[in-house]
């Protein structure tokens, strides 16, 4: 049965009297009762992304407090002081990804991220994939500040100090409790980790982890912060034994019961032994504090849970005395972040960017292709633009543009590069977005793709069900794709580097030209005010015309065999 969370805290404050009273005739630890159940309660956050402020529904700055304002690690502090109190046998953990997303740590780098979820008291944290950004050594000096274990399962690196400060699990002692880290395998080809720093399998690493502790100590009770994905953390229960509570983080899903909520809080899977496994994750930036309280038994399995997601809002209450810090912190750039560079009439969406055309992505393709455009002669001009979906973070509200805004979009520090590809390889690179799997290596694709006027790409499913996208049909200018011509494209050095895996081959000796957000800022003072509306230039068809295409791309395989 669930609680809302006051009664949570109420259930958890009567118990904890009871439990004392135990304590005190009978037993060493608080919560255990008779048949060695034992309640604990968990609070979890993850993919912060530098959000250290409040937050507009957007993801930018809260300059209209009126519209909503949600976050903010001050809020965190004040429901943590406000509640933690009643739940003496507690843990809070960080499921990573605090790294990159806003002005705090593009001005500032990792430090007023360390000194904050150190203040913030957490009891341990692993890795998201955006702490690799700016490489290793960086990592481990920022890792260096913490005060707090820090778990990844399934990373071995030759960096001395990442080597020294991750270790794949803790043990509580004073709970009994194991908490096992992984991260996404991915990393490699989504961010910039050393050569030497490898990321295993993360369901080998967690079940060969879960069999280490339970072969060689008397702990029971586990748990794992996982930054893989709502979807891989099903596939870890699935695929796991041992293992009976997944706080998970990479995939921003939000988990509840309000609007917008793509499953329960917890979501419950069986493992591979038929028992039940239940996964909760907390949203994005930092708008939502996970909170779930749960009773083992004596063999670590879960016989009983409460709570939900605690929705952070203009309704709870700031820390003043971390606001007050995060307000002084906010002085050496905000000047030059509220800096107005335009206007838009129109919000320019990111939310859906993932998953089909977008309007930011539309807008920001157009910006590097104009860029180009403009230092191009007709021989030399490229067809299009693409960029990766993944790339565009936060979406860009109506009315006043300001460069904070667009940082906060485009977060990345990504170059503008122009490459030169052929016709079959467009094509493959392009199959291989849609699907989800590079053609050339089997391996997934991990972003869609944003792409500028002068291509044109259907797409559709591949089964009835929906699933399974295939590309259909491509047009650049007002002409099919021609496999055996070239194509010259603009791009972002990620992308043109191998990043989520959209080309299988880097391209090498790239040059690098300006800095995304300055093309972007250009592009926004030039055609202010933005008025745009989506055009179709990424278009899902029929599973009909997605089926047939198909069958004529195949028939044409096999008649070139």
């Amino acid at each position: 049965m669930k609680f809302s969370l006051a009664t949570a805290c109420l259930l958890g404050t009567a118990l904890a009297v009871r439990e004392d009273h135990l304590v005190s005739r009978r037993l060493n630890k608080r919560f255990i009762d008779d048949a060695g159940n034992y309640n604990i309660s968990f609070y979890h956050i993850n993919d912060v992304h530098a959000h250290l402020d409040q937050f507009s529904k957007s993801g930018t700055d809260c300059t209209r407090p009126e519209a909503g304002c949600y976050g903010g690690y001050s809020r965190v502090k004040t429901v943590l002081k406000e509640t933690r109190p009643s739940h003496p046998d507690s843990l809070l953990l960080n499921v990573g990804d605090e790294f990159q997303g806003t002005m705090f740590f593009n001005f500032y780098g990792g430090e007023k991220i360390a000194e904050t979820i150190n203040q913030i008291g957490f009891d341990a944290m692993t890795l998201g994939n955006h702490e690799f950004d700016r490489g290793d050594d960086y990592l481990g000096e920022f890792l260096e500040n913490l005060t707090f274990p820090i778990l990844v399962a399934n990373i071995e690196s030759d960096n001395e100090v990442l080597n020294r400060t991750i270790k794949p699990f803790h043990i509580f002692p004073e709970y009994d409790l194991a908490v096992i880290g992984v991260t996404t395998d991915t990393t490699p080809g989504i961010s910039n980790p050393g050569k030497g720093t490898k990321f295993n399998n993360p369901v080998a690493a967690v079940q060969n982890t879960v069999d280490l502790i339970r072969s060689t100590t008397n702990i029971t009770r586990l748990a794992a912060i996982t930054h893989i994905g709502y979807e891989e953390d099903q596939r870890l229960a699935k695929e796991t034994t041992g293992l009976y509570l997944i706080m998970g983080g990479h995939s921003h899903t939000p988990l509840g019961d309000f609007e917008g909520a793509v499953g329960p809080y917890p979501t419950i899977v069986e493992n591979k032994d038929g028992e039940e496994v239940f996964i909760v994750t907390a949203y994005r930036w930092g708008e939502y504090l996970g909170y779930i309280d749960v009773t083992y038994d004596a063999d670590g399995k879960i016989l009983a849970y409460h709570g939900a997601p605690i929705h952070l809002t203009n309704a709870t209450a700031q820390d003043k005395d971390l606001q007050e810090q995060i307000n002084e912190w906010r002085g050496p750039f905000e000047e030059y972040a509220k800096e107005e560079i335009g206007y838009s009439n129109v919000v320019l969406d990111q939310t859906t960017c993932q998953e089909q055309e977008c309007l930011l992505g539309d807008f920001v393709s157009d910006a590097l292709l104009t860029y180009r455009l403009n230092a191009s002669t007709s021989e030399t001009a490229p067809a299009f633009a693409l960029v990766n979906a993944g790339g565009v973070r936060a979406t860009i509200d109506d009315g006043p543009i300001t460069r904070g805004e667009v940082l906060t979009a485009f977060p990345f520090s990504n170059s503008v590069v122009e490459v030169t590809v052929t016709g079959e390889l467009l094509w493959k690179v392009l199959e291989g977005i849609i699907s989800g799997v590079n053609v050339d290596n089997g391996k997934p694709v991990t972003s869609f793709l944003q792409v500028s006027r002068g291509i044109r790409i259907e797409y559709g499913p591949a089964s009835a069900n929906g699933t399974d996208n295939v590309l259909v049909s491509v047009t650049i200018g007002d002409k099919s794709l021609d496999k055996a011509a070239e194509y010259k494209i603009v791009t972002v050095d990620f992308v043109a580097g191998g990043g989520d895996n959209m080309f299988s081959t880097p391209f090498e000796n790239l040059v690098t030209l300006d800095a995304v957000d300055e093309v972007l800022v250009r592009h926004i003072q030039a055609t202010s005010p933005v008025d745009i509306a989506l055009d179709g230039r990424l278009t899902k068809v029929s599973r009909c015309k997605a089926s047939r295409a198909v069958r004529m791309e195949r028939a044409r395989r096999a008649k070139r065999n």
